[in-house]
């Protein structure tokens, strides 16, 4: 019988990753015998790990161990713990990326301002929580009436409702921040029209948020509140008047041939597991290094998921501005977290953590792979708009919803994610694509699940599923419809980073 299927990632590892489950007492890869069970994608201590000394996974620490560790041994939480450690933040050789031979181009909307879309939606966004009913009932209203019929160019009506707005400072970064946010989610590449709805006393004002970005008579653009319309049907009865106006305009655009250096891409990962940082992540990288080279731009994001890695993205920096605008962002959160009573370790979910997954050090360093290997250009604060082309980082949270909004918000018109445990997750009006990082997960949720990267495991190159990946970006750039948008997902996925007091 063969012995169950391990792997060492790194020759400076002092672990190995079980690619199956594994009994106690069964002889695996380099003479090992193991002293516990292993659950599928655990590790596997290869050699006597000293108390206190680092435990290593793709040549990088991933955490201390409590205790003394015996090879064979099962090490997961039970026995390694994370501490502050230096990092090296040298810059590294960066390199020119060398541009593709023959350009790529997909089927997308040119925009008058040059922006280029892969969807062509209508959103209907709410100024303040008071204001969220009446907009999504403005949606709902115009769908059951058939308004869109007539025009089938149009791909829907999206309401982008929120849970603030209101009970917050009027000035700082809480609400700079959200105002941000929302004039960015208006201002995405697949938005051909915006209805903004308010209820009229709020905070974020929706005049003053106009005035601030220099709105003059924009036909894309309609906005009222409550309040001044004469209460909840007046409203929905002008939104539906609005809209009226607005489809016309919309069911104009026609999709044309252009090049892929118009894709803006948000790599996200939910849901890891110990295969992410093994076939989906690093597949997924490979993809975001063909997309800059044909022009196109790809943002990593997740700030505390990088939290341990962030050393390798400054041997990236293409600049010493660029490696402490990232270190600047890790300083913020790490005071942020102070504040706030938490820690960088606590990030680690219950579901990451049974897929293998032990500290946050190690789930960073899987998930800085779906950044690839280019240059990083840029550092972007939280929906700020992301005009560099390349590689680009955006500090945001790790919650998956609340990072994706930023990236939204600052243009990202495709989104791919990454899931090990089962991430169902869509985001309107940009496109979803779900990457499984196991065979066994895209055979069990096979509907949720665009692209199986699990057989990178048994003999696909991690080349080829890059390209694979690629090629099915352009698809769905041009028009193919994702599994996530096909179950409808995608309407309450909207959510504004809050940050500061609730007053």
């Amino acid at each position: 019988m063969n012995a169950p299927t391990t792997v060492r990632l790194n020759d400076a590892d002092n672990v190995l990753v079980a690619i199956e489950p594994i009994a106690s007492g069964t002889g695996v890869a380099e003479g090992l015998v193991t002293s516990a069970r292993i659950p599928r994608g655990h590790k596997i201590a290869s050699a006597p790990i000293e108390a206190g000394a680092p435990v290593r996974k793709f040549g990088q620490i991933i955490g201390f161990a409590k205790e003394a560790i015996a090879p064979g041994a099962w090490v997961h939480e039970h026995n390694v713990e994370v501490h502050e450690f230096a990092r090296d933040y040298t810059l590294g050789e960066v390199k020119p990326v060398e541009p593709a031979a023959a350009p790529a181009t997909f089927m997308g909307f040119r925009r008058a301002n040059g922006q280029v879309g892969t969807r062509n939606y209508i959103a209907i966004l709410s100024s303040v929580n008071c204001a969220a009913t009446v907009a999504r009932q403005i949606a709902l209203r115009a769908e059951r009436s058939g308004l869109l019929d007539g025009f089938p160019n149009v791909d829907g009506i999206v309401p982008l409702t929120h849970g603030t707005g209101c009970g917050m400072a009027a000035d700082g970064e809480g609400y700079e921040l959200l105002e941000r946010t929302l004039w960015g989610a208006a201002c995405n590449p697949n938005v051909a029209g915006v209805l903004f709805i308010g209820l009229g006393c709020e905070v974020l004002q929706i005049a003053r948020m106009t005035a601030r970005y220099g709105l003059k008579d924009d036909p894309r653009f309609h906005w009222m509140t409550i309040q001044d319309s004469g209460g909840t049907p007046a409203t929905i009865e002008a939104g539906l008047a609005a809209l009226r106006e607005i489809l016309p305009r919309a069911d104009a655009a026609r999709r044309e041939p252009l090049p892929a250096s118009h894709l803006i891409l948000a790599l996200q990962c939910g849901g890891s597991d110990a295969y992410s940082g093994l076939t989906a992540n690093p597949a997924l990288g490979e993809a975001a290094d063909i997309l800059v080279r044909h022009g196109g731009t790809a943002i990593l994001s997740e700030t505390p998921e990088i939290y341990g890695a962030e050393h390798l993205l400054v041997h990236r920096a293409a600049s010493r501005r660029v490696a402490d605008d990232l270190l600047a962002r890790i300083d913020w959160w790490r005071d942020y977290l102070a504040r706030t009573g938490g820690q960088m370790n606590n990030n680690p979910s219950p579901g990451n953590k049974a897929g293998g997954l032990t500290t946050i050090l190690e789930k960073s360093l899987g998930a800085v792979a779906k950044g690839g290997t280019t240059p990083l250009t840029a550092v972007y604060r939280y929906a700020e708009p992301v005009t560099e082309r390349g590689f680009v980082f955006m500090d945001t949270p790790g919650y998956d919803p609340v990072s994706v909004t930023g990236q939204v918000a600052g243009g990202a018109n495709i989104l791919c994610f990454t899931t090990g445990r089962g991430s169902a997750f869509g985001c309107k009006p940009v496109p979803s694509i779900k990457l499984a990082t196991n065979s066994d997960l895209y055979r069990r949720m096979e509907t949720d699940m665009d692209i199986d990267c699990g057989d990178i495991l048994s003999g696909t190159t991690i080349a080829q599923k890059g390209e694979e990946i690629f090629r099915h970006l352009l698809d769905v750039a041009s028009g193919a419809r994702t599994k996530s948008e096909r179950l409808g997902y995608g309407d309450n996925e909207f959510v504004p980073w809050q940050v500061g007091a609730v007053m």
